[in-house]
């Protein structure tokens, strides 16, 4: 364990950097299983750039999604290690959540210590019920545009794209758009040959790249 609370590698030569993907009841099946794909492939495949993905719920119990896939956290919040990137998924499962403000204030936390936040779908309407997005360019699925615009109307609410990269806070589309989107952190995080490897490999063919630049 590094001075910072980051895992080190089995050879000690530096942080394993952490992605955690937050689960809870309802969550969309592929705002939270597509980008996982696509990390764990590259993760699995390429060790080397010392990252790893893992799944938390609030109390590391297996979380029922939105259509009725089961799915086993690995960790609860509390065994959560220091987050580089956290991941909040949309689904059903955010609309109640909007207006639990003990919840809100964790997110408002994750902020704080967290250096890249990202949303897919209606994850960013929680984003913006904790006041993330204040100020900020953001997208969520085409049909709660907009409900984001309502719950901050200083949100610069993007129709039509697929993510928003706004440095430190990323929002994507609905549904497979988080697999667009996570792709791009792929590129972000370390270049765009490693993401034209992850997407060969798992033979995805968005067009144009979205990757790319």
């Amino acid at each position: 364990m590094s001075s910072d609370g980051r895992a080190t590698d089995d050879s000690g030569t530096g942080p394993i950097r952490t992605i955690g993907i937050f689960l809870f009841p309802a969550v969309e099946e592929l705002d939270a299983i597509g980008p996982y794909e696509v990390l764990a492939y590259w993760t699995y495949h390429y060790p080397d750039d010392n990252w790893r993905v893992l799944t938390f719920s609030a109390d590391g119990a297996p979380v029922t999604c939105a259509k009725g896939l089961t799915v086993q956290a690995h960790r609860s919040e509390a065994e959560l290690p220091d987050l580089d990137v956290l991941i909040y998924p949309g689904g059903r499962g955010t609309r109640p959540v909007l207006t639990d403000q003990a919840h809100l204030d964790w997110v408002a936390r994750q902020r704080e210590r967290v250096p890249l936040m990202v949303s897919v779908c209606t994850g960013a309407l929680v984003y913006a019920a904790a006041g993330l997005l204040a100020g900020r360019p953001a997208t969520t699925h085409w049909a709660s545009l907009d409900r984001l615009g309502e719950l901050d109307p200083t949100i610069d609410v993007r129709a039509g794209e697929r993510f928003v990269d706004d440095g430190d806070l990323v929002t994507s589309a609905g549904i497979s758009a988080g697999i667009d989107m996570t792709l791009h952190l792929v590129g972000r995080l370390v270049s765009p040959e490693r993401a034209e490897a992850v997407r060969k490999g798992l033979e995805y063919e968005p067009q144009p790249p979205v990757f790319a630049g």
